[in-house]
């Protein structure tokens, strides 16, 4: 039998880090995760997720059964259950923060990353990978990977080429480093 964690999510998100894993065990994940800048994809999760906004403000687009897109904003203190396999984007800036509930993923399961052109609205890229270990900071790992080619943000419908972000922190994030 294990003993029970307790973490302080002040302390945790005084710390400044894009990700604080508080665990990671074979039925459950938990981190606080520190806003983005830049992000802009649709994550594709093969579990449940859970979002409990600590600090500041959330914009969760997501997108519904139809393909249509919404966004819901949520404010500290709001908390809410995103099923397995909806495209959902967390948008809040860098000082706001979240803390996400998910189960760890099992081996073979993958995670999906999706962009859409900004002007036409046709997919324009997809990253997918295995997460074994969400310690290793999975999204920032697809951010490298899509901003690191101009064939990757180039819309292929319409031409447009998405811009990269001029926060480029996503370069070298690495959850065990303070955000900056």
């Amino acid at each position: 039998m294990q003993d029970c964690r307790f973490v302080d999510l002040n302390a945790t998100m005084e710390e400044g880090r894009q990700v604080a894993v508080l665990w990671q065990e074979e039925e459950s994940l938990a981190f606080v995760a520190n806003g983005r800048a830049y992000r802009s994809e649709f994550h594709v999760n093969p579990s449940a997720e859970t979002m409990l906004q600590l600090r500041g403000e959330m914009r969760l687009h997501y997108l519904t059964p139809d393909g249509e897109e919404k966004v819901r904003v949520l404010r500290e203190g709001e908390y809410m259950y995103c099923p397995p396999g909806v495209p959902h984007s967390p948008r809040f800036p860098p000082g706001a923060f979240a803390l996400i509930t998910e189960r760890k993923r099992r081996p073979g399961e993958r995670d999906r990353f999706l962009w859409f052109c900004e002007r036409c609205h046709a997919r324009v890229h997809e990253v997918v990978f295995e997460v074994r270990d969400y310690a290793e900071n999975p999204v920032s790992a697809a951010y490298r990977e899509y901003y690191g080619s101009v064939e990757h943000r180039t819309c292929k419908a319409c031409g447009y080429v998405m811009p990269a972000p001029e926060d480029r922190s996503f370069e070298s994030a690495n959850p065990t480093q303070p955000a900056r």
